[in-house]
């Protein structure tokens, strides 16, 4: 299944990136996948934050554009998300998915916690 890493704490302003692996899937081709990254805060609903298409089209949530940069290896099977100039509301669970037709998987997710 899907495996996220690279949360931890950092001050306000700072970097992080996460990365998310699928040496096994239930997919039969890492490059057929639409991935994504999720993220949830306490008390709230889970959010889309970035996603990337299986034809490398990115899409970002208002929030986060311009600060967060969604990639894709497939020779490595994994998805990034790099993420600069970080905010306390970006503290939250942040989970990897992945999606072919009707089928969607999910990663453990990843704590990140931004202090100011």
């Amino acid at each position: 299944q899907l495996q996220a890493s690279g949360g931890g704490l950092v001050q306000t302003g700072g970097s992080l990136r996460l990365s998310c692996a699928a040496p096994r899937t239930i997919f039969s081709v890492f490059s057929n996948l639409d991935m994504g990254w999720y993220r949830q805060a306490p008390g709230k609903q889970r959010e889309l934050v970035a996603s990337v298409s299986s034809s490398g089209t990115t899409d970002y949530a208002d929030s986060v554009k311009g600060r967060f940069t969604i990639s894709r290896n497939n020779s490595r099977k994994t998805v990034s998300l790099q993420m600069n100039n970080l905010k306390s509301d970006d503290t939250a669970v942040y989970y990897c998915n992945a999606v072919q037709g009707l089928t969607a998987s999910w990663g453990q997710g990843t704590l990140v916690t931004v202090s100011s």
